[in-house]
């Protein structure tokens, strides 16, 4: 039986909280952030709160092994004066969306192998998917990550705000978006780019600007010249 505390309240806590309480091997407790005084001892405590507030927490816990869910955050920068590590899930966490953690990817680092082989453990109470990530990579990887996942759902937005201004139901556009994102499965990004920037069909680009609005254009003749720069 694994003992773990999980600090704090927010999407990534509750959706941990919830799939351990599941696992027959995890003992879980949950903390709130504010009130730090009598943590108990576990064999891992979790710090699942937001980047600015990592510091301050692990700065008051004195407990043997702590771990921190950020995808930013270097784990040599966690405050507390005893073992390190990072407990990172490379996926999105909504209030009211389940989460399906055998498919998670989970991103591991400790400051020792013994307490990366527990961290092992507890990922594969939950999940399968496990990888070695140190603090630099999962720089990289969170970098990655907004580019596929924040700024394309900012995309989605804005096709939105294009189908409500003329009459038209988001939701013609699934399945090309499902499409899209199921293709990546078997092709590069690269080779599975289509459309009148990668064709440079100069007259389609212009028919679509004429229909955006100052702010829109911009976006799209952005992203266009990347495409076309293949960058």
């Amino acid at each position: 039986m694994i003992s773990v505390n999980i600090i704090g309240q927010g999407n990534v806590a509750a959706h941990l909280v919830t799939a351990f309480l599941k696992a027959d091997t995890i003992h879980v407790t949950q903390i709130n952030s504010r009130t730090l005084k009598n943590v108990p001892q576990a064999d891992i405590t979790i710090i699942a709160v937001s980047d600015d507030a990592i510091g301050e927490v692990s700065a008051k816990l004195k407990n043997s092994f702590v771990v921190h869910t950020s995808g930013s955050f270097a784990m040599n920068a966690l405050k507390n004066k005893n073992n390190k590590g990072v407990f990172y899930m490379l996926q999105t966490f909504s209030k009211n969306k389940e989460v399906n953690f055998s498919e998670v990817p989970f991103c591991l680092e400790a400051t020792n192998q013994k307490d990366l082989i527990l961290l092992e453990k507890l990922a594969k109470s939950i999940g399968k998917n496990i990888y070695h990530i140190n603090s630099e990579q999962r720089k990289a990887i969170h970098v990655a990550a907004v580019f596929v996942n924040n700024f394309t759902n900012h995309l989605y937005k804005i096709g939105d705000d294009i189908c409500k201004k003329n009459n038209i139901p988001f939701e013609i556009l699934q399945p090309l978006i499902q499409e899209t994102a199921s293709k990546i499965k078997h092709l590069s990004p690269e080779k599975a780019q289509t459309g009148p920037a990668v064709r440079n069909d100069k007259k389609t680009i212009k028919k679509h600007l004429d229909l955006l609005n100052k702010k829109q254009q911009k976006i799209y003749k952005t992203l266009t010249k990347s495409i076309q720069n293949g960058n």
